[in-house]
């Protein structure tokens, strides 16, 4: 699957793009870091009406704007505002997956902090699931005939 880069690990700078034709559309500054490059699967749409969320747990740098192909390697449920947002845990194409305690504590306390500034804002963050659920749940949101 291929994941553009929305936001850098390190970063604190949250950047939106048009999904589809991918033009930078605005930048705003949130209250955690990013723990690892965060962005969308290119060519699927979730329930929320946007494109699929991807974590790339990766110690390489990735930059915003970057297209980067990917293995999913697990699903972290989400629920944002009472709406279901979950989030793909990936991997580059062919890298060793390691969702280790130290990962899901990073990515649990960025979810939990990361909106910190937004008053009201609720995020709950559910089960950790496996690379076959991952794998279905892109499939399910696939808009286009990628794999």
């Amino acid at each position: 699957m291929q994941v553009f880069i929305e936001n850098e690990a390190g970063s604190r700078q949250k950047n939106t793009y048009d999904e589809r034709t991918l033009a930078h559309l605005r930048s705003e500054t949130v209250s955690r870091a990013y723990p690892f490059p965060y962005g969308f699967v290119l060519g699927t749409r979730s329930g929320d009406g946007d494109a699929v969320d991807c974590f790339v747990i990766t110690g390489e740098k990735r930059v915003s704007g970057a297209t980067v192909a990917c293995d999913a390697v697990a699903l972290l449920e989400q629920v944002e505002d009472g709406e279901i947002d979950h989030k793909i845990l990936a991997v580059p194409a062919g890298a060793k997956a390691d969702i280790g305690d130290g990962v899901l504590e990073a990515l649990t306390d960025f979810i939990s902090g990361v909106f910190a500034h937004v008053p009201g804002k609720q995020m709950r963050i559910g089960r950790l699931l496996g690379r076959e659920e991952a794998e279905a749940y892109v499939r399910a949101c696939r808009t286009d005939a990628s794999g």
